[in-house]
């Protein structure tokens, strides 16, 4: 069955001196303010399209490494996932970083990395960013 997630952003301004919201609608967990700056500077407290892709890449891998490894029948104990989505101005995104460490009973640190590996090609949000050259450093903790 299928489901849709949506969020919307309202954006006022020219890219440079302007400034938007993106609103989480699905979840309605809240509204968090963007701007050229936060995107292409520092954050300063706000969020950019780069974190979002972040959180949404290190949530689907971390899922899809849990499914591998508990179908292999070591499931994880614990999981840590970052993803680091590199964006230059005036080229876009040049990378991602996903770094995972992982507590498995009973398993080897080449099979863990197998693991990822899998998790990482057939992670739904990897699949969507086909074209970019995405990294993994995977470990046992």
């Amino acid at each position: 069955m299928a489901t849709t997630r949506s969020a919307t952003t309202h954006w006022e301004g020219s890219l440079f001196e302007g400034a938007g919201k993106v609103t989480l609608e699905s979840s309605g967990l809240g509204t968090y303010d963007v701007s050229w700056p936060s995107r292409a500077e520092e954050a300063n407290g706000k969020t950019s399209p780069e974190e979002l892709i972040a959180a949404a890449h290190s949530s689907c891998f971390s899922m899809a490494l849990s499914n591998g490894l508990a179908k292999a029948g070591t499931p994880p104990t614990a999981l840590d996932t970052s993803a680091e989505v590199e964006f230059t101005p005036g080229t876009g995104i040049t990378g991602i970083k996903l770094t995972v460490r992982g507590v498995v009973e009973g398993m080897s640190s080449d099979d863990f990395v197998a693991a990822a590996e899998a998790a990482k090609t057939g992670c739904p949000v990897s699949q969507a960013l086909a074209g970019t050259t995405i990294t993994l450093d995977a470990a046992l903790a």
